[in-house]
């Protein structure tokens, strides 16, 4: 960031403006009298602005800066620390400079400090907090100087081109022992529906409508009675498979500037998420995170219009999967039904988990006719209305709407369940893990 004599001569400030005003009133009251010393004092109250722009014209500043993010990746509601230093490069002595950070609206206003009479060759450092109010990716930077004249009057500006980058990623909440693949708590299916299995690995169980009719065990059948069947596991390759409801109009979507508010509580132990579409990314991670790390090869289907987080075909890490769930945004889809089809294909016959907004039983009736493995899915239905109305612009939604809403939930857990799927409902302020082991500690077939 630099600045000379060839550069413009700068803008005049309020101040400046004010004082050039005044003076043309004052040369023209003087005319108009005859008033020869009005005339002479409008003329030196004239000169003043063009002599501060000047000497400001003839200003040279030559600036560098340096600026560290710490930690880069911040889970949403910390801070992240930033250190900017400043070095004159210039062989003079810096004059007053006002200088301001600037930042992305969701991460607050501009940072503003105030440097005067920097020597050549000098370095100063500034340091300031950022709180990740919001999830997404930042630039942060560049930095804005300005330079006054002694009296106020005229000011130059240079924009630096250097910035940092920020990443603001969905929180990750311990699952507990309830988690996928835990050891206890979770119940016999849900502990079958996340573990890794070998090459020799083969069981048997009750047979399910659909099943290839090959796969019958005709020795077990006859010893309980019961038609059974093989399940023959893929060897090492476990997987999870995640469906995100990310339809605008099945949430409710907080206004910008409270989405990030934090009520009162332990430093440690930030609020729930302020609406429902940040509940659902949130437990996105959470059990996306969990699953990576015990060895899953993890895949993301959202039901959006806009490229999904992840395709059906990719399998994510951890990392990767907080960095696209960073900047997943709500989509203007007005149902699941390129979703649902992407997410069973993806799913195969491993677990399947679906986290889903305001839905009814239409919506979930194509997702118990394609999901036929021999893994019961697992569904997460968020009680919306806990939130506040769903979709943009009814506020004024009626007490018949919501009781209408909490219908339509109610008839989806009903069909997923009897179709042996494990289900729960998630309602404002729930932690995921609270809601995750009311999932997994559920009977097979037996909403929560």
């Amino acid at each position: 960031m630099r600045g000379g004599p060839d550069r413009a001569l700068g803008s005049l400030t309020s101040r400046g403006r004010c004082l050039l005003a005044g003076g043309l009133a004052l040369g023209l009251v003087g005319v108009v009298l005859g008033e020869r010393s009005l005339v002479q004092l409008a003329a030196f109250v004239l000169v003043l602005p063009l002599l501060a722009g000047v000497t400001v014209a003839r200003g040279r500043f030559r600036v560098t800066t340096r600026r560290t993010v710490t930690p880069q990746r911040v889970p949403r509601g910390t801070a992240a620390d930033v250190e900017l230093r400043l070095q004159n490069v210039d062989a003079r002595r810096g004059g007053l400079w006002l200088l301001a950070e600037q930042l992305p609206a969701t991460l607050g206003r501009p940072y503003r400090f105030t440097v005067a009479g920097l020597a050549p060759g000098a370095t100063t450092t500034v340091r300031y907090r950022l709180d990740g109010r919001h999830r997404g990716r930042y630039r942060l930077g560049p930095l804005r100087l300005r330079v006054l004249d002694p009296f106020g009057l005229v000011e130059r500006t240079a924009v630096g081109s250097d910035t940092a980058p920020l990443v603001v990623v969905p929180r990750v909440r311990p699952l507990g022992r309830g988690g996928p693949g835990g050891g206890s708590g979770g119940g016999d299916g849900a502990h079958r529906a996340f573990a890794v299995h070998g090459d020799d690995d083969v069981s048997i169980r009750e047979y399910r409508r659909g099943d290839d009719m090959r796969k019958v065990h005709w020795r077990a059948s006859a010893r309980t009675g019961e038609l059974m069947v093989r399940l023959e596991e893929h060897p090492w390759r476990a997987q999870g498979t995640l469906l995100l409801d990310t339809r605008a109009r099945a949430h409710l979507v907080a206004p910008a500037r409270d989405a990030g508010r934090r009520v009162a509580g332990p430093p440690d132990d930030p609020s729930p998420p302020g609406d429902s579409f940040e509940w659902l990314v949130e437990a996105a991670a959470s059990i996306g995170v969990a699953l990576a790390r015990r060895g899953a090869r993890l895949r993301v289907v959202t039901g959006s219009d806009d490229p999904a987080p992840g395709a059906a075909g990719a399998a994510l890490g951890a990392e990767e999967l907080l960095d696209r769930l960073a900047v997943l945004g709500a989509s203007r889809a007005r149902d699941l039904s390129d979703a649902v089809p992407a997410a069973c294909r993806a799913a195969g016959d491993g677990p399947l988990v679906c986290l889903l907004g305001a839905v009814g039983p239409d919506d979930v009736a194509e997702l118990v006719r394609l999901r036929q493995g021999p893994v019961p899915g697992l569904a997460v239905l968020l009680d919306v209305a806990s939130w506040g109305e769903p979709g943009r612009g009814r506020r004024g939604a009626t007490g018949a709407a919501l009781d209408a809403l909490a219908v339509q939930r109610d008839q989806a857990v009903a069909v997923l369940a009897g179709a042996g799927w494990r289900v729960t409902t998630a309602s404002a302020g729930q932690d995921v893990g609270e809601v995750w082991a009311a999932l997994t500690g559920t009977p097979a077939g037996a909403p929560a």
